[in-house]
């Protein structure tokens, strides 16, 4: 069978406990139902009425677009995606500077239009979220870097103090998000589904694309192997 998409209202509502730190049981008092009831509600077995979905934002301090996957917000601040500038529509759109990072930029531009591309194909939000929060993080600590070589920069763009850009807290989130979507990624896989990611399928699907996905994954796993090489020779 085909890959369907994932449930949104069932997995945020669990993951919503899980990071409050609660039991089903606890939540369940709380929201003024049975757990029974609670469990059918985080497996998709049945669907909440309008006033528990209330009640379940006031609990977990979300707005109910969020709750109900129809936004990435937890404050409920519509995006449209449709309105964000895409610079890979533009064929002008060359950085200034370095070829190097002209070639670079399109390695990578190209190659994550291929991994959402992938991403949409399963519709899980949750995935899309992870995934998305990792790469966020490193764009976080790599952007935060280049601002600090010269110290006039200003530093309104961001909302933690430099001493929380410098303690590895970026590196950790981003770790957690990997984890995350590696946990979603087996939930997924346990559900045997068909999603035929292959040579062929790429090429077809994105005939102007795969080779730069190529490319940056042959790139990086030369660099992943010298640097197992080096730990083990270090050692």
């Amino acid at each position: 069978m085909r890959a369907e998409p994932c449930s949104d209202f069932p997995r945020t509502l669990s993951a919503l406990r899980k990071e409050k730190g609660v039991s089903q049981r606890t939540a369940a008092a709380a929201l003024g139902i049975s757990q029974a009831l609670l469990s059918h509600y985080e497996k998709g077995v049945r669907e909440p009425g309008l006033a528990f979905v209330v009640r379940a934002c006031d609990y977990y301090h979300v707005s109910a677009d969020y709750l109900l996957g129809r936004t990435l917000d937890r404050e409920g601040s519509m995006v449209d995606a449709e309105e964000l500038y895409d610079v890979s529509l533009h064929k002008d759109n060359a950085l200034r500077g370095s070829v190097m990072a002209q070639l670079n930029k399109k390695l990578i531009v190209n190659s994550v239009t291929v991994l959402y591309g992938l991403l949409g194909r399963l519709g899980c939000r949750e995935l899309i979220l992870a995934v998305s929060n990792a790469f966020g993080c490193q764009i976080y600590a790599l952007f935060r870097e280049l601002r600090s070589i010269d110290k006039g920069n200003s530093d309104s763009l961001f909302t933690l103090p430099e001493s929380h850009g410098q303690d590895g807290a970026a590196t950790v989130t981003t770790l957690q998000a990997m984890a995350e979507s590696s946990a979603l990624v087996q939930e997924l896989r346990e559900q045997n589904l068909s999603f035929p990611i292959n040579d062929e399928s790429l090429k077809r699907e994105y005939p102007a694309m795969w080779q730069s996905l190529y490319q940056v994954l042959h790139r990086t796993s030369g660099i992943i192997t010298r640097r197992l090489a080096s730990h083990t020779y270090d050692e």
